[in-house]
C-alpha cells in the first residue's frame, strides 16, 4: 500500500485558473510541467492510479473569511474510503470555533493552516483558543511549515515557532508538513526531533533539500513511527520522493511504516 499524505484539489470550476495563479507565484509556471494534475478530484484519481497511491489525504485551506465554509463544504464531498480529508478554518473568521464543531460534525479527519496564505504566525496568541478547540476536539492539525515562495522573506511558521505550539498544546496532534520546515531543515533538527505530538510528512522535499544525508537524519531523529510519506500533488509525485526514501537506506519494514501504517494507524484512529 502507498499513502499520499498531502495532496490538493479544488472545485472543477476553480482548478482551471487557481493551478496557473500557484503555479506563476511558485515561479514554475515556465516549465514544461508546472503541475502534475489538473487539479480536479477525477483528474488527481486518475494520476494517483497511474502512480500507484492506494490512498490519499486531501488538504484543503480557508485562504479567506468568506471562503471558509465552502472550503469545508468541498472538502466534505471529496471524502471517501480512498480519500481522507482535512478541513480548515481562517483565523481572522468570527465564527471560527463553531466551524471547528462543523468540521467534526462533517466527518473530516483533520485541519489544515497555512500560515503563508491565511497571514499569521503560527505562535500568533489569537490562535490559542482555536487551537485548544482542536486540541480538545482531538483531530489532527497539519501546517505548512518552512519557506514558502509567496511569502520569501517573512516566513510565518518557523520551526522554532513551531516548536512554541508543541510545547504550550502537547495534546494536540501536528503534521509538520515538508520535514517540519520546507528549506528551514537544520532548524527542524535543532527544535523538533523527537517530539512525541509531532508527525513530519515528507511532501517537496525533492525539489529543495541539497543535503541527502540529511533526510535519513532527520526522519530517523526525530522517530520513524512519526513520518508520514507525501508529495504536495500536484506539485511533486510519488515518482520524485519516493527515490529520497529509497536511497536512505531504510529496511522494508521501516517503509511500510513511513508509506502507509503510520498515516494508517493515525487516520483511521478517526473513523
Amino acid at each position: 500500500m502507498l499513502i499520499d499524505f498531502h495532496v490538493h484539489m479544488f472545485p472543477e470550476a476553480l482548478a482551471k485558473k487557481t493551478l496557473p495563479k500557484l503555479a506563476h507565484i511558485s515561479g514554475r509556471d515556465g516549465q514544461d510541467a508546472p503541475y502534475f494534475t489538473d487539479g480536479t478530484l477525477p483528474g488527481t484519481l486518475r494520476r494517483l492510479d497511474e502512480w500507484g497511491v492506494d490512498r490519499a489525504v486531501t488538504l484543503h485551506i480557508a485562504t479567506s473569511v468568506h471562503a471558509m465554509h465552502k472550503v469545508n463544504d468541498f472538502a466534505a464531498a471529496v471524502k471517501s474510503e480512498r480519500l481522507y480529508s482535512f478541513g480548515s478554518v481562517h483565523p481572522d473568521a468570527p465564527d471560527a470555533l463553531e466551524e471547528l464543531d462543523r468540521i467534526q460534525a462533517l466527518g473530516l479527519d483533520g485541519i489544515k493552516f497555512h500560515p503563508d496564505y491565511q497571514d499569521f504566525f503560527v505562535d500568533d496568541d489569537k490562535m490559542g483558543p482555536i487551537y485548544e478547540k482542536i486540541q480538545s476536539l482531538g483531530l489532527p492539525v497539519t501546517f505548512h511549515a518552512g519557506w514558502d515562495p509567496l511569502s520569501p522573506e517573512v516566513v510565518h511558521a518557523e520551526p522554532e515557532r513551531l516548536a512554541r505550539v508543541l510545547d504550550a498544546f502537547p495534546r494536540m496532534t501536528v503534521i509538520g508538513a515538508h520535514l517540519g520546515g520546507l528549506c528551514r531543515y537544520d532548524q527542524v533538527e535543532k527544535f523538533l526531533l523527537g517530539r512525541r505530538n509531532l508527525y513530519l510528512d515528507t511532501a517537496m522535499t525533492a525539489p529543495y533539500l541539497e543535503d541527502e544525508a540529511q533526510y535519513g537524519r532527520i526522519l530517523r531523529g526525530h522517530g520513524l513511527d512519526r513520518v508520514l510519506f507525501a508529495t504536495d500533488c500536484p506539485w511533486s509525485t510519488p515518482l520524485r520522493e519516493l527515490p529520497l526514501l529509497e536511497r536512505a537506506g531504510f529496511t522494508p519494514e521501516e517503509r511500510e511504516r513511513i508509506t502507509w501504517k503510520n498515516a494508517l494507524a493515525l487516520l483511521e484512529r478517526k473513523r
